[in-house]
């Protein structure tokens, strides 16, 4: 079998597929995980990301038309709700960095969800594309990928480790367990008050009836 010598069949391109699709993967299914539990995860796939990331050949673009986009407002809304939720409290930091600053030095409110919703459009797009299997669309995908990397989505991921590294070794919680627990027993006992009222209201009729 004839060796693919094309560049986006490069062994860094497979790798940062690879990952990506981990990202993506855990961005996805976010309401299946425990707040804690993702912002540790995140702690190791984001380094991964933005190494493969970087190590993206620089290629040059076959057509003149912008790439074919897939993911939609409604699903970038999607991923940051279900973020924002798992992260709770952990969500919200202040970033010195951040290119729409006019003064420098000047913290500004971030958040974590925003900057995952954003990493995860640009990646899921280049997936989608880089997986139609045309050399063409591959190229193109993997030329716009670096490009965003290096002008967006890269510094958003760097202040977006910054400060999990940070909420991860404060100690401190996410703090939705507990709500969720309080939560489930506000619903189970809302559930055992509804049964035991309907209970108390059949003898009753029981009683009025055998009188």
């Amino acid at each position: 079998m004839e060796e693919k010598t094309n560049p986006v069949y490069s062994r860094n391109i497979i790798d940062f597929v690879a990952v990506a699709n981990e990202f993506c993967k855990y961005a996805e299914r976010a309401s299946e995980v425990n707040g804690n539990d993702l912002l540790k995860i995140l702690q190791r796939i984001l380094p991964l990301l933005y190494i493969k990331a970087s190590l993206l050949p620089e290629l040059e673009p076959f057509f003149e038309d912008k790439n074919e986009k897939f993911v939609t407002e409604s699903d970038w809304n999607k991923i940051h709700d279900t973020l924002k939720n798992k992260f709770g409290k952990a969500d919200d930091f202040l970033e010195i960095y951040d290119d729409e600053l006019t003064e420098p030095d000047i913290p500004v409110a971030c958040s974590l969800a925003e900057n995952m919703a954003d990493i995860y459009q640009d990646v899921k797009d280049f997936l989608l594309l880089y997986q139609t299997g045309t050399d063409e669309v591959m190229n193109d995908a993997v030329w716009e990928c670096r490009l965003n990397f290096e002008n967006i989505w890269g510094q958003k991921l760097v202040n977006s480790l910054k400060a999990i590294h940070r909420f991860i070794y404060s100690g401190e919680s996410v703090g939705l367990e507990e709500n969720e627990e309080k939560g489930n027993n506000e619903k189970r006992n809302t559930s055992e008050w509804f049964i035991s009222k309907r209970q108390r209201e059949f003898r009753d009729n029981e009683q009025s009836l055998s009188e």
